[in-house]
């Protein structure tokens, strides 16, 4: 398999080594949600981690499901709930082949397609598409983090660069709306950011 293992995130988080984590939640989500962009409904968030954004979305009256592939991620994100006395369902699994036994109204997407290998990236959109039911709307935050070694070919990461052009690609209209950019930015404290873009599923 192409990218990361699973040993490889649970080393990481393991050994608390988890430069891509903010330590609280992503300011873009914040924004969606203050706007009302993003009002209570059910909402998957995949990759979760820690469990910032599933703290979040869960003390503002989502319906919320998580999953992640590392154990020690969803133990983490399981405490974080614990400690404000909030619900939410976190389930250890790979993105690449859960399947839910409904559809979302949401998906927010943060950290699950940059964490994976870039020959992943075609499952994963075909699993996106597959848990947002039709009218339903992703919200990605893309991540912009271009390495020295892309100019020649090299696929490096993670997390890996979702050029904006290869995300068009990927996530293809009629099957996805694409809104017209500039798309909102999202500093992270590692130098690279993020753009948020929402994505209505086709019917």
């Amino acid at each position: 398999m192409s990218g990361p293992t699973l040993d490889f995130w649970r080393e990481k988080f393991q050994a608390g080594d988890t430069p891509w984590d903010r330590g609280e939640v992503n300011p873009q989500l914040m924004r969606w949600v203050e706007a009302g962009t993003l009002a209570p409904c059910r909402v998957l968030v995949p990759g979760c981690g820690s469990g910032h954004e599933v703290a979040y979305l869960a003390a503002r009256g989502f319906d919320v499901t998580a999953i992640d592939y590392a154990p020690e991620a969803v133990r983490l994100a399981q405490a974080r709930l614990a400690q404000q006395g909030l619900p939410a369902r976190i389930e250890t699994a790979d993105a690449l082949q859960w399947q839910p036994a409904a559809a979302f109204d949401a998906v927010y997407e943060q950290t699950c397609l940059c964490a994976l290998h870039p020959d992943q990236w075609q499952r994963y959109a075909t699993q996106l598409h597959g848990w947002i039911r039709p009218e339903g709307r992703l919200f990605a935050l893309f991540m912009q983090a271009p390495r020295p070694g892309g100019a020649d070919g090299f696929v490096e990461g993670p997390p890996y660069h979702c050029d904006m052009n290869a995300m068009r690609a990927l996530f293809r209209e009629p099957a996805w709306t694409w809104p017209k950019p500039p798309y909102p930015r999202s500093d992270h404290p590692r130098g690279i950011y993020e753009l948020g873009v929402v994505l209505p599923r086709s019917a």
